[in-house]
């Protein structure tokens, strides 16, 4: 169901319709010395070494109200605004079941009334830097976004 595909030092995730739902950063490792890291991150990507998990990236919520076209009513707003907390709150219930204390938000880089959500994601063994073998460790945290509704 799940695809992905490398961009630079990271990959695009693809749900089943072929429309990207996130990204995954792989934790590369202290590489030294950092002015080859583009060179030495290519040749780990080229030898499928081993990593122990990344960062997944995905939409947290999107606000639809920060449109500079927006003509509303205050009952719009707030059942707007309602609904982007119960969406915070499925968040918190997610990172809770799942014992992820860092996570970082911020504002998506290609829609401006979206947040994202960047979290750890381990594996439970060391992993080729394969998209194969990677999707395998990601797709039960993508399963259970989706099955939460989050993605």
């Amino acid at each position: 169901m799940w695809k992905l595909d490398l961009e630079d030092e990271y990959f695009r995730i693809y749900d089943s319709n072929k429309l990207i739902a996130g990204y995954f950063d792989p934790d590369y490792g202290d590489i030294y010395p950092k002015e080859n890291s583009e060179e030495i991150i290519s040749q780990m990507l080229k030898n499928h070494d081993k990593i122990i998990g990344g960062f997944v990236m995905v939409p947290m919520v999107k606000f639809s109200l920060f449109d500079q076209d927006l003509e509303t009513n205050v009952e719009t707003v707030e059942s707007q605004v309602i609904s982007v907390l119960d969406r915070l709150k499925k968040w918190k219930a997610f990172l809770s079941e799942r014992s992820i204390k860092i996570h970082f938000v911020r504002i998506s880089h290609t829609d401006q009334d979206m947040l994202t959500i960047t979290f750890p994601c381990k594996f439970s063994k060391p992993t080729p830097l394969d998209k194969n073998e990677l999707i395998g460790e990601i797709e039960p945290t993508l399963d259970l976004l989706q099955k939460s509704g989050l993605l």
